[in-house]
């Protein structure tokens, strides 16, 4: 296997984690809060924390708006994506069922959680490659990939 030199943006994806970490310690600095999506997600949804929602919806609305923001600057990204609508929205359930199960996602434990030195976000963190690891193992093996 060798590494695709045309899809492969090493300083665009040294960029956008710095950009990841750099919101997530201003996000600590200034609210206090770790920055987990499904966390963020699913409190503004339950309407939990009164007078809270503010920075919530505005934080949604960042995550949200971003793909956006990129195809402005980029350029059409769709036609580097590899799954159907139909893919995409069964990922997208898997990933919540995911969240709920590891009581967080991916940014709150790979991100926040490891540099808090949090035993159980680097289990989280672990299980999460490991499965990546897997998935793509599986769909290439199968062809699929």
């Amino acid at each position: 296997m060798s590494i695709n030199w045309i899809e492969f943006t090493p300083f665009a994806s040294l960029f956008g984690g710095i950009a990841i970490g750099v919101a997530a310690l201003f996000m600590w600095l200034l609210l206090g809060r770790i920055m987990g999506v499904s966390g963020i997600l699913g409190q503004a949804v339950a309407g939990e924390g009164a007078g809270q929602n503010g920075w919530r919806l505005a934080f949604i609305i960042g995550v949200v708006s971003a793909p956006f923001g990129y195809v402005l600057v980029a350029g059409d990204f769709t036609s580097r994506m590899v799954a159907s609508p139909v893919g995409l929205a069964v990922a997208g359930l898997l990933v919540g069922l995911g969240t709920a199960i590891g009581s967080g996602c991916t940014s709150g434990h790979g991100i926040c959680g490891l540099s808090r030195f949090s035993v159980r976000s680097f289990v989280a963190t672990c299980c999460f490659v490991l499965s990546g690891m897997v998935t793509v193992f599986i769909l290439k093996s199968g062809g699929l990939a």
